[in-house]
């Protein structure tokens, strides 16, 4: 199982996990409620797993630039 995190504006990866033995509660899953981690999370049929996150890129422009969040895709 993988666990891949995305960049949830600009979809570059961020990084991921390449391990069986992780669980859901090392990475923190647990702390999140249900619309959090349907809204985050994406289970492959692969068995890997898709957590949409936000890269420091995107997260330094949204800060400069707070209206953007306003848009569907600000940063594409």
């Amino acid at each position: 199982m993988a666990v891949n995190y995305i960049c949830r504006h600009c979809r570059s990866t961020v990084g991921s996990i390449n391990s069986s033995s992780v669980t859901e509660q090392q990475l923190g899953f647990h702390f999140l409620t249900p619309e959090e981690r349907s809204d985050i999370i994406a289970y492959n049929p692969n068995g890997d797993v898709t957590v949409s996150v936000v890269c420091d890129y995107c997260n330094e422009a949204l800060e400069a630039n707070p209206e953007l969040v306003l848009i569907s895709n600000p940063l594409q």
